[in-house]
């Protein structure tokens, strides 16, 4: 995949988000990362209901499921005040159907890449060398 200058990446799982800028002046993998903290969760959950193997909830999907919620809550503040023009989430896959249900119209539109793995982790070559391989 070749980012668009300018674009942003989101690396995101179930309690953590690392937000990049591609700082090239041509398309092209060339991410920064930068400083953002999203709100808190609001602990308002996702209205799904989670279950373990065994019986009974399991007690950390809505606490995960909250974070997710407020990361896309975040993300679609900052598609609506202008600073995402274009967006790449790289997500764990749990996480990253939990924010699908919580984007906004006009963030889905500027949506430009999915990346359904849990890269939040990892360091910053990694993520660039998965969305270049993309």
């Amino acid at each position: 995949m070749i980012l668009p200058a300018g674009a942003t990446v989101a690396v995101t799982d179930s309690d953590t988000i690392r937000l990049f800028h591609n700082a090239g002046v041509k398309p092209g993998v060339h991410l920064v990362e930068i400083t953002a903290t999203p709100p808190a969760p609001a602990h308002s959950g996702s209205g799904a209901g989670h279950h373990t193997g065994r019986t009974g909830p399991d007690s950390t999907h809505p606490i995960e499921d909250d974070f997710a919620a407020a990361t896309a809550a975040f993300l679609n503040k900052l598609c609506l005040d202008g600073t995402i023009e274009h967006l790449v989430v790289v997500s764990a896959p749990e996480t990253l159907g939990v924010m699908r249900k919580h984007f906004h119209r006009d963030l889905r539109s500027k949506i430009i890449g999915e990346l359904a793995k849990d890269f939040s982790r990892r360091p910053l070559e990694d993520i660039a060398s998965l969305i270049a391989e993309a």
